[in-house]
């Protein structure tokens, strides 16, 4: 790894070794067609189509195939076979792969009076995921500096081109002066906030979705994240330079993706895994990954303690048609970050859907954890039985080996829990792909009610989150692959008292046009701050809405291309998914381009304020 600054290397990169696996360049084609074609040319959802991963850039190919998302289909071939179909599949001339560090001119970095300044982080923040240890997902009236008649206001005050992507990684962190965001091609940048030039790059081991949290120590100020090797980062937050690195799990499919928490001196660590996405290939011994939390020193990286949550190891279970052993109980993973509690010493999590049967009891559920010692203080457990592998997608029983015979609806929990204290109880609520959402009583885990925002579905319901004020919680819906575009979507506000909806807003008319990969699909976190509500969308829109009424206040449309970025890379925007806006000190902060599983692609960090450029 190696951080880049204006001062050049900070830590040295990791010598190139020639090998005979580039003496000959393979075929990229010929590599597509034996290892690939068979999913990427059918209709199979999720999986994206030829014409989809056209759309991507060769870099984003390769990572998905090394570190992601295909890193087990990726696993036999060499990195030249990996480069040769990366550039094949997005129609790129040989040689076209170009490392990201690489790609931005040194014009792209801050003046050392930008950089150097004394007091960076001091200032407004929206720090973390949920900005708080709550989850809430709210911005106070202060630290955003903007109010409901401002925002109808904002221009684009900066847009960011992300070398080598095709996605959004992380959500955006600001803290003072400085945002942190993390890439999918590893790369953390730390960014002036005013003016989106670059202080520092720091370069992980693999792509990163884990929000950045930045956490202020006598020893010096430090930014926490998770990558998609399960490994969890410690950086000095104004050099770049790398503390400590952890391995959080061992499971090659391991994944950090929700955001880390911070308390009394403890980093808390979601860790969710792809191992549904290696479910699909037939010859594959599903499933062995169990879901946990990890409690960190965050001085040292040392693990305190570790909690998975399935306590059963996976044992050996049946066979497949083609005679593979198969294993369980499996899956549980954790997605979102940790809603905090210190003074009642509780970690409050939910779980995703099992990969194998019997699904386990703390499968798609709540859960509170002591703070102390990870031990599992309560469960309650929403949707039984739900096993589900991406193999349940095929379109015939041929290449459906690795899905559960009585396959589940696929309805786990993506996005984090949320902590409220409402009329002197507190309330965990958690929103499920299934379209509900749920309050239950953070004390003993007992439901005290449920209400369908929408429908659920693979790609349905309540996908990477929703926002409270304490009062009210704003859910946004996605069913980007159930309904159709002006069908799709939609926002609905929620009296947290009783469950009941105070005012739903209809998704947008069809935006789409014959854009491929579009849908008016709203999967992306909702945030929030006084009188206003923003939720992204897959047709590449940012709306902000009347938190009173769901009437639209601002939309501005990011699906276009932004020729002249502040680092010199050229930025397309494209589909919103996974992180949401950020809002502080004036401004608002938002990815744009999510060119996984076949949606718009982009690479674009976008920033907008009143005053504009």
């Amino acid at each position: 790894m190696r951080v880049m600054s204006t001062g050049g290397v900070v830590a040295a990169a990791v010598a190139l070794s020639v090998v005979s696996a580039w003496a000959q360049v393979p075929s990229g084609e010929a590599v597509y067609k034996q290892n690939c074609a068979a999913c990427h040319e059918g209709s199979i959802p999720r999986m994206p189509t030829r014409a989809a991963l056209r759309e991507l850039t060769p870099e984003h190919v390769e990572t998905a195939l090394s570190s992601f998302s295909m890193r087990r289909q990726g696993a036999n071939l060499s990195p030249a076979e990996r480069r040769a179909v990366a550039e094949f599949v997005t129609g790129r001339p040989s040689g076209s792969y170009r490392a990201p560090l690489d790609v931005i001119p040194k014009s792209a970095y801050c003046a050392a009076g930008v950089r150097d300044v004394s007091t960076p982080l001091a200032g407004a923040s929206w720090n973390g995921w949920g900005t708080d240890a709550r989850n809430t997902r709210y911005q106070s009236a202060a630290a955003a500096g903007l109010t409901a008649a401002d925002v109808p206001k904002l221009k684009l005050k900066w847009a960011f081109g992300v070398p080598g992507v095709s996605a959004s990684g992380s959500q955006v962190s600001v803290v003072g002066s400085r945002v942190f965001v993390g890439t999918r091609n590893g790369i953390v940048y730390s960014l002036d906030a005013k003016t989106g030039c670059l202080v520092w790059a720091f370069e992980a081991s693999a792509a990163v979705r884990s929000t950045p949290l930045v956490v202020t120590q006598a020893a010096g100020d430090t930014v926490y994240f998770g990558d998609a090797h399960a490994q969890v980062y410690a950086v000095d937050a104004k050099s770049g330079a790398l503390k400590w690195k952890t391995k959080a799990e061992d499971h090659l499919d391991a994944i950090i993706t929700g955001g880390v928490s911070y308390a009394n001196g403890r980093v808390f660590v979601p860790v969710a895994s792809m191992e549904e996405s290696s479910g699909a290939i037939p010859n594959y011994q599903c499933c062995t990954f169990r879901g946990s939390v990890l409690a960190l020193d965050a001085a040292s990286g040392k693990q305190i303690w570790k909690t998975y949550t399935i306590p059963e190891e996976p044992q050996p279970t049946t066979r497949s048609s083609r005679g593979t052993q198969l294993f369980g109980p499996s899956g549980a993973g954790v997605w979102g970050a940790p809603a905090l509690d210190a003074a009642r010493n509780r970690v409050y999590l939910a779980t995703g859907d099992a990969y194998s049967q019997p699904a386990a009891p703390s499968t798609d559920a709540i859960m509170a954890l002591a703070m102390d010692t990870g031990k599992i203080v309560w469960v309650r457990q929403v949707l039984a039985g739900d096993a589900w592998t991406t193999a349940c997608l095929g379109p015939d029983t041929s290449g459906k080996d690795n899905c559960p015979a009585k396959a589940g609806p696929d309805h786990d929990f993506g996005s984090a829990t949320a902590l409220v204290s409402l009329n002197g109880r507190r309330l965990v609520i958690a929103g499920q792909k299934s379209g509900e959402l749920y309050a239950v009583n953070a004390d003993s885990g007992e439901l005290v009610w449920k209400m369908r925002a929408g429908d659920g579905g693979v790609l349905g319901g309540i996908e990477w989150g929703f926002a409270t004020d304490g009062t009210s919680a704003f859910v946004s819906l996605s069913n980007a692959f159930e309904k159709k575009p002006g069908e799709a979507g939609g926002l609905i506000s929620v009296n947290l008292a009783d469950g009941k909806a105070r005012w739903t807003a209809p998704p947008s008319a069809d935006t789409c046009g014959a854009r491929t990969g579009c849908s008016t699909g709203q999967p992306a976190a909702v945030s929030a701050m006084p009188g206003v509500i923003f939720s992204g969308a897959l047709d590449g829109h940012l709306r902000a809405y009347d938190s009173a009424s769901g009437k639209v206040l601002w939309d501005v449309d990011t699906a276009r291309a932004y020729d002249s970025t502040v680092n010199g890379v050229p930025a397309k925007g494209g589909g919103m998914n996974g992180p949401g806006a950020t809002v502080a000190g004036g401004m608002v902060f938002v990815n744009s381009g999510y060119g996984s599983i076949g949606f718009m692609a982009g690479n674009a960090i976008l920033a907008f304020s009143v005053d504009g450029k």
